[in-house]
């Protein structure tokens, strides 16, 4: 699986450009495609990582600049996921692609700015999965 990175230039504040489009649907390809082979990584499963996702950017959203204890507290909830991806796949509920994806994205969180960046990237991976996936 090809690695990808939530901003073009994070010190300016400039996302990739086709991250939400063309990124965002090659992973979701590729993913697919693995779980059709291994009987895997159905929607509701992978659903079920991107509502954990959103529920953590909510709690972020409501965070001020000032709230940076509160930030560190919800930060170790976001790479718990991973964990629970690696659960998931231990138990063929999901794939290895799946684990690296959520993977690679939650290495990259280090500001509530950069969880709003990746649940959008995950938002659009889902539309195209609903797509590619399986019916």
């Amino acid at each position: 699986m090809t690695m990808f990175n939530l901003w073009k230039d994070r010190e300016k504040g400039l996302m990739d450009p086709l991250l939400f489009s063309e990124t965002a649907e090659k992973f979701a390809k590729e993913i697919a495609a693995e779980g059709e082979k291994n009987r895997n990584n159905k929607g509701t499963q992978l659903r079920r990582f991107f509502d954990e996702i959103v529920r953590l950017q909510s709690q972020a959203k409501c965070l001020s600049k000032d709230d940076t204890d509160k930030w560190s507290n919800i930060l170790p909830y976001i790479h718990m996921l991973v964990s629970k991806a690696a659960y998931a796949e231990g138990r063929r509920l999901v794939s290895p692609s799946f684990v690296n994806f959520l993977k690679t994205g939650i290495d990259q969180i280090k500001t509530p700015r950069d969880l709003t960046v990746f649940a959008n990237f995950f938002e659009s991976f889902m539309g195209f999965y609903k797509l590619h996936g399986p019916n």
